[in-house]
């Protein structure tokens, strides 16, 4: 063969290597994938559910501990490479100037069909408030409080601005900042005592779906209501590692599995855990997430994650 037919046999061979994925995979650097977890039930359960996978596809997830205004910094200032817990559009000002600047990417829509904002007892709805500035009417039964979660997360800065604004009715009125556990703790013991309570809620979550709860309306262009759930990176995360940022990109979700995770895990379950027991018993759901992706040393990504699963 000539030295011409032999380098157009090698670029024939490289072209068809390339597409069946056996050169695929990432560089050394993005075997370790850095996720923010910010505290919150659903982040946990959908972190959980890529932990698993990313796993089982041979790279190293390492899930941090954060808060949401540290989470962009960090992902702006390259120490973590993920976040799946983007909620839109309450985060909308936290988020415009890591966008602004370009530090961090919005890849894709985790989630659709959710809600969040201020909730009170169906009892307390049904006794007369049911908008925001109903609240203000009752103060003394509120005891001037509106329950939030932890410092720093977007559904706080909403209530305090709020409570900021003459025409919300809210003069007065306190923020309880606390952890999700520490508030729903709360929530759940007024409610057994018939008192009178408001809180921030969302959907999906398995506790606050089963309480008899209403959420208040007259919210405006406040960021509550309905909402979204998107995945950001890593200024230039995708291009640096595509591989691992196409499986991340792939990453979608509903209000039923998260639900069932997230129960799990309120129940007492390692997210990991809750996560890999739910692949177990749903593995045809994996088949989207991998769609185009390898391994991290580029192999088949759908007999390593049945191996993994023991499917």
């Amino acid at each position: 063969m000539s030295r011409m037919n032999s380098f157009v046999a090698g670029l024939g061979l490289a072209a068809f290597l390339s597409t069946t994925g056996a050169f695929a995979g990432d560089a050394e650097s993005c075997k370790t994938v850095r996720m923010s977890d910010v505290g919150w039930t659903d982040i946990q359960a959908t972190t959980g559910i890529a932990s698993v996978l990313l796993t089982a596809l041979g790279y190293e997830p390492k899930v941090i501990q954060l808060g949401v205004p540290v989470t962009y910094e960090s992902l702006k200032n390259k120490d973590v490479d993920v976040f799946l817990g983007n909620w839109m559009p309450s985060m909308a000002s936290i988020i415009q100037p890591f966008t602004a600047d370009g530090s961090v990417e919005t890849i894709s829509e985790n989630l659709a069909g959710a809600g969040y904002g201020l909730v009170v007892p169906t009892y307390v709805a049904d006794a007369g408030v049911k908008t925001l500035t109903d609240l203000g009417k009752f103060k003394d039964k509120f005891d001037g409080k509106i329950y939030g979660i932890e410092a720093g997360n977007d559904g706080n800065k909403i209530i305090l601005d709020m409570i900021a604004k003459p025409e919300d009715n809210l003069a007065g009125f306190e923020l309880v900042e606390s952890s999700e556990a520490g508030m729903l703790t709360q929530a759940d013991q007024a409610m057994k005592n018939n008192e009178w309570i408001a809180f921030l809620g969302w959907t999906p979550h398995p506790v606050m779906g089963a309480m008899k709860i209403t959420y208040l309306g007259g919210m405006g262009d406040s960021g509550f209501g309905a909402a979204t759930v998107h995945t950001n990176v890593r200024k230039g995360y995708t291009t640096e590692c595509p591989n691992a940022g196409n499986f991340i990109a792939n990453l979608k979700f509903n209000l039923d599995m998260e639900g069932e995770i997230m129960d799990a895990i309120i129940k007492g379950a390692d997210a990991n855990t809750a996560a890999g027991d739910w692949l177990k018993k749903h593995p045809d759901a994996v088949t989207p997430w991998i769609a185009g992706v390898t391994t991290f040393d580029g192999g088949d990504a759908a007999a390593a994650v049945k191996t993994a699963l023991g499917s």
